[in-house]
């Protein structure tokens, strides 16, 4: 397992990716700085759609050295798990709402050698992720729901967003913050704003006529509204602590 890349991330997703050359794909994306993929496992339980198995990890561990996350949509975690990262998965994703002891699956998952991620469905609250974020190398808000590319940016889940980073921020954990659905150069600002430094892209990025103006256009946007966000949170904290002001004497007198 590789450590996860560091700053605000673009993470183009692979189920927008042209399948019949998915390796020109790939190249074009690592060719534009690209350092982490998602691949989007469903099973047609826990999501209506079917889509890849571990030999896809497999293939792109083999190509190139790309970050690789498994997102795993599935009703059984704990069994499939284990078949991604020894495909070479660096992150494996589960749901909370498929997972029978959600802090047991996340040690699991450490415990097979993966980077431990959960992610939550529109329509489960916040506060379920709240307790395991201690756990968490991510936490993982969908802002659609998951199953298929290409579906509308439900933008009411930022206020999860806003509060898993005020979570984050004020426990001092180190856990990536991830949004996943709809993104696009517009959204991409409203979720980064929302304190998301992980934005997972598809069909903005694969849907593209140029793969790499379009991941890097994403970056831009991504990383301003980011640290603007973080600009505003550390003054806001520097309000409220007390006021030092230079007394007349030259010494520090704290504001009454």
């Amino acid at each position: 397992m590789s450590g996860i890349p560091a700053g605000v991330q673009i993470v183009p997703s692979l189920l927008s990716a042209d399948l019949a050359c998915l390796g020109e794909c790939l190249d074009a994306a690592v060719g534009a700085g690209v350092e982490w993929v998602s691949v989007d496992v469903m099973d047609g339980h826990f999501v209506p759609n079917i889509s890849f198995g571990p030999d896809l990890v497999r293939m792109i561990k083999k190509r190139t050295r790309l970050y690789v996350d498994a997102h795993l949509m599935v009703s059984n975690p704990d069994e499939a798990a284990p078949f991604f990262s020894r495909a070479g998965a660096d992150m494996v994703v589960v749901h909370w709402e498929a997972c029978r002891d959600p802090r047991r699956t996340l040690r699991s998952l450490r415990g097979d050698g993966a980077a431990a991620g959960m992610a939550l469905r529109p329509r489960t609250p916040v506060g379920r992720l709240l307790p395991l974020l201690a756990e968490l190398d991510l936490a993982l808000v969908m802002t659609v729901e998951p199953g298929f590319a290409g579906a509308k940016f439900l933008a009411p889940q930022l206020d999860k967003v806003r509060a898993l980073r005020e979570a984050i921020a004020a426990r001092g954990y180190r856990c990536r913050l991830q949004v996943d659905g709809g993104i696009n150069l517009a959204t991409a600002a409203a979720a980064a704003a929302a304190g998301a430094d992980s934005l997972v892209a598809g069909t903005a990025v694969f849907g593209a006529a140029d793969i790499g103006e379009a991941f890097q256009a994403l970056m831009k946007t991504a990383r301003i509204s980011y640290e603007k966000q973080t600009r505003g949170t550390s003054l806001m904290k520097r309000r409220s602590a007390p006021s030092m002001l230079a007394s007349p004497r030259g010494r520090l007198a704290t504001r009454r």
